[in-house]
């Protein structure tokens, strides 16, 4: 934990312990003193000032250990990392990644706006009335009061980030930049409205020339797992929600479109629920004609995650995606090639592998667990994206549906794969691309160009689910 609010809630509960380590030890010693009626009376009183004492500090720490910020006291009542369910009109805090997403903590933050800036810190501020770039630096002495707020000028003004760079360029934020001194540098947070979020993520999770309804169940699954996300903290020492990266969802990679906003608008306020919660909406590129439930991670559905089952993506003209390139693809990996992959993908060296074969499957035919076995040992790799990572890396084409080649990387396509080994080469057979749970974003676009709206499709791939 490296913001100051959580130092002080350490601080404050420390002092308590030893507080009343004290008290115990003081109720002892007055035990032992009863009968010393010459010092009862001073006993009693110290007794009591501690017991005082103790509670202020109990009341202290009670305010101030839940990471004091813009919504502290809405907070008070809520289970400890546990959060209200928010609304479409909730606010949502992003903690933003470097270029790259490569880090969490910037070494600078340069911001500008056409309209000019606000930058505030502990009630006192300051007005950039320009469009050059303002910078502020790890060292800034604002920090030693509280954290730095940012601000355009303007109603409804962008905040743009010069120091960070994404696939659209350098980009542009709505709502407020929030600066926290971090070891190491600063962290940043952008902490606007949830469906301007939204706006900022549709467009980075899915092209924004797909067909509308395939827009508008993107939209609705963005959504629902920002919701699920929103009630707690992914980085409780920044008070941020999520992160801007594949670790959550994409936001601001891709500039607005005018067709994924019209989505976020159409459906504001919708979400999927499952026997009345707020489900969380996986989703991933491709499917194979079929997808997969928790177990493919090693999770146990449970009553829960009933509404992630594998279900066959089709209709009445067959698999959705099936003309698609990624819904079919084959690797032919030269055995010395594969050999190496597997020993430094899983850190066991399997010398030259004889046979790779899959031990386990689960719904849908997803692999759960291989076995690779080799002159030198054997390994055994259980959950899709581990086996992915086993099997992945560079080395090697992959031929797609289409005839068009892809070079590997880092995890294989899909966990939905045969594999043989046929003479110096293993030949991998398999379908799709992405993990296989949840929502297909080719197969709701494909099913969107057949005429489904964006409530058919995720009541196919989210079973027994309500809309609204």
């Amino acid at each position: 934990m490296k913001g100051s609010c959580v130092y002080a809630a350490v601080f404050f509960h420390t002092f308590k312990k030893k507080v009343q380590k004290g008290t115990a030890l003081r109720r002892t010693s007055f035990r032992k003193r009863r009968k010393r009626n010459v010092y009862g009376r001073y006993v009693a009183a110290i007794f009591i000032w501690l017991l005082f004492i103790t509670g202020i500090v109990h009341m202290i720490s009670r305010e101030e250990g839940g990471f004091g910020g813009t919504d502290t006291e809405s907070r008070l009542d809520v289970p400890e990392g546990e959060l209200p369910e928010p609304t479409s009109g909730s606010t949502i805090r992003v903690l933003l990644m470097t270029t790259g997403y490569g880090g969490e903590i910037h070494s600078e933050v340069r911001v500008s706006s056409d309209a000019g800036l606000r930058v505030s810190c502990a009630g006192e501020s300051i007005e950039w009335n320009k469009a050059d770039t303002y910078q502020i630096l790890p060292d800034d002495a604002r920090f030693q009061k509280g954290n730095i707020r940012i601000e355009s000028l303007g109603q409804g003004g962008q905040i743009r980030l010069e120091s960070v760079e994404r696939g659209c360029g350098v980009p542009s934020y709505s709502g407020a930049l929030e600066l926290r001194a971090a070891s190491g540098g600063i962290a940043v947070i952008n902490e606007l409205p949830v469906e301007t979020y939204l706006c900022g993520v549709v467009p980075s999770e899915m092209p924004a020339s797909y067909e509308m309804e395939a827009l508008k169940a993107q939209a609705v699954c963005a959504r629902s797992y920002a919701f699920r996300q929103m009630t707690s903290y992914g980085y409780p020492e920044y008070e941020a929600h999520v992160n801007d990266s594949t670790d959550f969802q994409v936001y601001n990679n891709s500039e607005r479109q005018e067709s994924s906003t019209r989505a976020v608008t159409e459906t504001e306020g919708q979400v999927v629920r499952y026997k009345g919660e707020i489900a969380t909406t996986y989703y991933y590129s491709t499917s194979c004609g079929r997808t997969t439930s928790l177990e493919a991670w090693g999770t146990d559905p449970g009553e829960g995650g009933g509404y992630l089952q594998s279900v066959n993506v089709c209709g009445d003209n067959g698999d959705y995606e099936k003309d698609l390139p990624w819904y079919r693809w084959t690797a032919q990996v030269p055995v010395q090639t594969l050999s190496a992959l597997v020993s430094t993908n899983t850190g066991v060296n399997v010398g030259t592998l004889s046979g790779v074969e899959v031990t386990k499957r689960g719904p849908g035919d997803v692999a759960l667990q291989i076995v690779a076995s080799g002159d030198a040992g054997s390994v055994t790799v259980d959950t899709e994206n581990k086996i992915r990572a086993a099997l992945g890396g560079s080395g090697y084409t992959i031929t797609k549906n289409d005839g068009s080649t892809s070079q590997s990387t880092s995890l294989l396509p899909s966990a939905f794969f045969t594999i043989e080994r046929s003479g110096d080469t293993f030949v991998i057979s398999g379908g799709g691309f992405g993990h296989g749970i949840g929502m297909s974003q080719n197969g709701a676009n494909e099913m969107a160009k057949q005429g489904a709206d964006y409530r058919e499709i995720l009541q196919l791939f989210y079973r027994d689910v309500e809309i609204g």
